[in-house]
């Protein structure tokens, strides 16, 4: 059986933490910012965790070896 190949975009958007959580960068924080909130705009930059149920097919089909 040959080994399966990584989404090299998954890979780019997606990482893992430590415990095994999929951790993304936020979006909507490239453009158009004068309208949005301060207080919106710092909430965008930290990092999001994936919920469990995409984070289960994310590491299967996507990030096998992650």
């Amino acid at each position: 059986m040959p080994k399966m190949k990584t989404k090299k975009a998954a890979a780019k958007r997606f990482s893992l933490t430590a415990s095994g959580k999929v951790k993304y960068k936020k979006m909507n924080l490239r453009h158009i910012l004068t309208k949005k909130s301060t207080k919106r705009k710092r909430g965008l930059r930290k990092n999001g965790i994936l919920n469990p149920v995409s984070c289960y097919a994310i590491k299967k089909t996507l990030l096998p070896y992650g």
